[in-house]
């Protein structure tokens, strides 16, 4: 027998997923402006130097600007309303492998895409995975998806990730989401300019300068203030299997024995807490865009999503009346976010910049002005409801 062919399949369409509209931004990303040129033209002009051919994806053709650069071609989503419906039309035209990017990511970063490709071989699908965040927006996607995602669509599921189970995947690792940072929420962009430091951010629309919103500045380190009956909300973040759950465990407790009711996030790339065969599971399989279980004790919601939702739309719907959500991951939304790093881990630094976190948890020799040992869970439960203002007589 011959020996098989290893290398990787060929991959010569590049596309840009531009069919969003922007909502939880309140502006059309793809006219936002860095060192004096829009995203979506960045990011064309980026594709074009990696593969032969450029598409843009997007709801209908009057959606694509008028002055694209020459060659690019502009395809409709076969269902619009998701990234998935603009897949299911890329693909149909060209029948063949295609790299897809979302038309927001701020700097697109080759090496990034090359492992990305070298990955796509003997598979349907090839994408990053970073924190334990799944990033289906930044990845290979072979015609072998093409009747799945279809048939996922007329079911009512718009989400890639039901996709997965679905077909041959490979899964690149990556250390952090650093080459993935994309722009959803006027937060984001805030966080765009702080990793772009030196660099023009403008509007579209004016060419003048964004400023920041009020509440998207730099991490506080006083006193936090909320409204009555508003969860104080941090995020638990760090290299993957460093230790984040186990601080989670630890503090929970020492937040309940204070007399706090403690919610908890845990942000993951697919999950289903349906069970094959039960009642539930059949009234999700029937069409139900929701289901929920309720017993004496506990209650369960599970609802279809076209999109991931924001935190703050996770709190504001299911945490109301809590003291303090305790978010692992999230390191993007969290206003605060405490820090894991455990020395001999295999990485030689933090995830995050130094004076990004609130407070740091480490055994290495890494200094921060709230700096916590591994086992210091006590005392970093003081200062967090201290800085939160939670102590009941506050």
């Amino acid at each position: 027998m011959e020996p098989r062919d290893t290398s990787p399949d060929a991959v010569r369409v590049g596309v840009l997923l531009a069919g969003g509209e922007s909502r939880r931004m309140g502006r059309d990303k793809r006219g936002l402006r860095l060192g004096g040129e829009t995203l979506l033209r960045r990011n064309l002009a980026f594709l074009a130097g990696v593969f032969p051919v450029v598409a843009l994806s997007v709801r209908s053709v009057e959606q694509a600007p008028p002055d694209l650069p020459h060659g690019v071609m502009v395809v409709e989503d076969e269902t619009p309303g998701s990234p998935m419906g603009g897949l299911t039309g890329i693909l149909a035209s060209v029948g063949e492998p295609v790299f897809a990017m979302a038309a927001d990511l701020i700097a697109p970063d080759g090496d990034a895409v090359a492992r990305v490709l070298a990955a796509f071989r003997d598979v349907d699908v090839a994408l990053p995975v970073a924190e334990d965040h799944l990033e289906p927006l930044h990845a290979v996607y072979g015609p072998r998806c093409l009747p799945h995602m279809r048939g996922l669509l007329a079911a009512g599921a718009l989400s890639l990730l039901d996709l997965f189970p679905l077909v041959r995947v490979a899964r690149v690792p990556f250390p952090d989401t650093a080459p993935f940072f994309n722009v959803n929420t006027p937060g984001d962009w805030v966080e765009a300019r702080r990793r772009l430091a030196g660099a023009a951010w403008e509007t579209g629309a004016t060419d003048e300068r964004e400023e920041a919103p009020a509440s998207c500045g730099e991490p506080a380190h006083g006193r936090v203030s909320r409204a009555p009956g508003e969860p104080a909300v941090f995020g638990v973040v760090g290299r993957p299997d460093r230790g984040k759950t186990t601080l989670i465990e630890r503090l929970i407790p020492e937040f309940t024995r204070r007399g706090l009711r403690v919610g908890t996030v845990k942000r993951v790339a697919k999950f289903d807490l349906d069970v094959p065969g039960k009642d539930s599971w059949r009234h999700a399989q029937a069409g139900a865009d929701a289901c929920a279980v309720g017993s004496p004790g506990k209650v369960a919601f599970v609802a279809r999503q076209t999109e991931e939702p924001s935190l703050e739309d996770i709190v504001a719907r299911y945490f109301a009346g809590f003291d303090v959500v305790v978010c692992e991951g999230y390191r993007r939304e969290a206003a605060d976010v405490v820090e894991v790093f455990r020395a001999g881990a295999g990485y030689e630094s933090p995830v995050c910049a130094p004076d990004e976190p609130l407070a740091l948890v480490t055994d290495a020799g890494l200094t921060h002005p709230h700096r916590f040992e591994l086992d210091e869970a006590e005392a970093l439960a003081t200062f967090l409801v201290e800085h939160f203002g939670l102590n009941p007589d506050a």
